[in-house]
Order: structure tokens, then C-alpha cells, then sequence
């Protein structure tokens, strides 16, 4: 099988920069590694959503217990006609 060479890696890293151009290649090679860590994570089966068990078993009052909602203060508004408006 084939293998790339030290010659051959710059070549191909040149070809990259000239089609991608400076700029894009940050996001290019971040898009890139978070795409193979989340193939990673699906293959190995974690799971960024799921909590661990021994949590989970530690706090069982916490995944039960229901957060109260914030309280909502409403303030009056008036409406001013736009002929009444002050400049």
C-alpha cells in the first residue's frame, strides 16, 4: 500500500491552502476534528446528554425535583400618541 511521503504530505498541504485559502482553514480543521469526535463518541457509545450512573444514583431528589419558574414582573407601559410625543 502506498504511503505518503515527506515530499508528497507538502505537496498535498499546499494544494489544501491554495483551494481553501488562509483564512478557512481554522474553521475547516475544527469542523473536521469535531466531526470525528462526535463519529468517535457514537461508536464508543457515549453520549454527552446521558449521565453517568453513579450521579444519577447519588442524587435522585435532584433529577426528580422540579426547578419552580422565575417570577415574572410586568410593568405598565403607557402609549403616547405621536402628536404628543416630546422631541
Amino acid at each position: 500500500m502506498w504511503t505518503p511521503g515527506p515530499l508528497e504530505i507538502i505537496v498535498i498541504l499546499v494544494i489544501v491552502l491554495i483551494v481553501f485559502g488562509p483564512k478557512r482553514l481554522p474553521d475547516l480543521g475544527r469542523s473536521l476534528g469535531r466531526g470525528m469526535r462526535e463519529f468517535k463518541d457514537s461508536v464508543t457509545g457515549k453520549d454527552k446528554d446521558e449521565l453517568p450512573e453513579a450521579t444519577a444514583a447519588e442524587k435522585p431528589e435532584a433529577a426528580t425535583a422540579t426547578p419552580e419558574p422565575p417570577a415574572v414582573t410586568h410593568e405598565p407601559t403607557t402609549v403616547t400618541p405621536a402628536g404628543e410625543q416630546k422631541s
